[in-house]
């Protein structure tokens, strides 16, 4: 039974060693989804899957999950380097209800980008977007709207992170963006970005206590028929070539320190709130 048992148990320690190996390897650094896809399959482009979360675990780190057509992809919790693409001329969606759309929960070195994506919370959904840990995030051309608390929330408490959000709507939301690290430093820039509609604020600059630092910068961007356009809590805010009008309250400003651009449109609010102290910058 000795010489018997001895070589079993060498094969069976091969036969693991080799499935793992295999598991490694189905990482691509490029996966597909579709609308007609099976999360069964290998998520190349001829057998696509058929959600973000069962394409992100076939998709090696730093490696792009692309959308093949249009279809609803689900939520997902990103945990590494990666890139998200819906395409260009289709909707790629994720629909949510009661829960967030996409959480961001990646390394300390890790960089995410999410792109040309339709996020909806059909006025149930919490978060569009939840930027939990991560070097930075990226998103761009993307429609985040119907969430219940925040279009893009930054919850971040690492030591520094990064925000970039170019060419993107959130509309009909709690609050637009709320930038709201509890630790850390938290740099953000948000440029053509129209938060239009949201039931608070479009864009909310509200670090906590324990951030060292919360610098967001807002370009060619609007705050229209809003609650309140923007509100300032603490950190500092550069605003240039931008627009707040039609909202409840334009600019409320109750920390922090905010810098504004003689580009900037603040006119046609309820009322225009805080006055921005000093003469607009060039």
């Amino acid at each position: 039974m000795r010489k018997i048992s001895l070589p079993l148990s060498i094969s069976a320690a091969m036969l693991v060693a080799s499935l793992l190996s295999s598991a490694a390897q189905a990482q691509a650094t490029r996966t597909w989804v579709s609308g007609v896809g099976d999360d069964a399959n290998p998520c190349s482009r001829t057998a696509p899957c058929k959600t973000f979360a069962g394409a992100i675990s076939k998709t090696a780190p730093h490696g792009e999950i692309n959308a093949l057509d249009p279809g609803g992809f689900g939520a997902v919790t990103i945990t590494k380097a990666i890139t998200i693409d819906g395409g260009g001329g289709q909707i790629a969606g994720v629909l949510v209800s009661g829960t967030n759309g996409i959480v961001v929960s990646a390394g300390p070195t890790d960089v995410v980008a999410l792109r040309n994506l339709d996020i909806n919370g059909i006025g149930t959904g919490l978060n569009g977007i939840r930027y939990l840990s991560g070097a930075a995030l990226h998103v761009e051309n993307c429609y985040i709207y119907g969430f219940t608390q925040d279009g893009i929330n930054v919850a971040t408490s690492g030591a520094n992170a990064e925000l970039f959000v170019n060419d993107t709507f959130v509309i009909n939301n709690g609050n637009g963006v709320q930038i709201a690290p509890s630790a850390g430093n938290v740099r953000s820039m948000l440029a053509h970005v129209r938060a239009h509609g949201n039931s608070g604020f479009g864009f909310l600059l509200n670090p906590g206590a324990s951030a060292a630092g919360a610098g967001t910068a807002i370009n060619d961007s609007s705050a229209l028929v809003n609650a309140t356009g923007i509100g300032v809590n603490g950190g500092k805010l550069f605003l240039g070539n931008s627009m707040v009008i039609r909202n409840n309250v334009g600019v409320s400003i109750t920390g922090g320190t905010v810098l504004s651009y003689k580009t900037n449109m603040i006119d046609g609010n309820t009322t225009d709130g805080t006055p921005l102290t000093g003469t607009p910058l060039n």
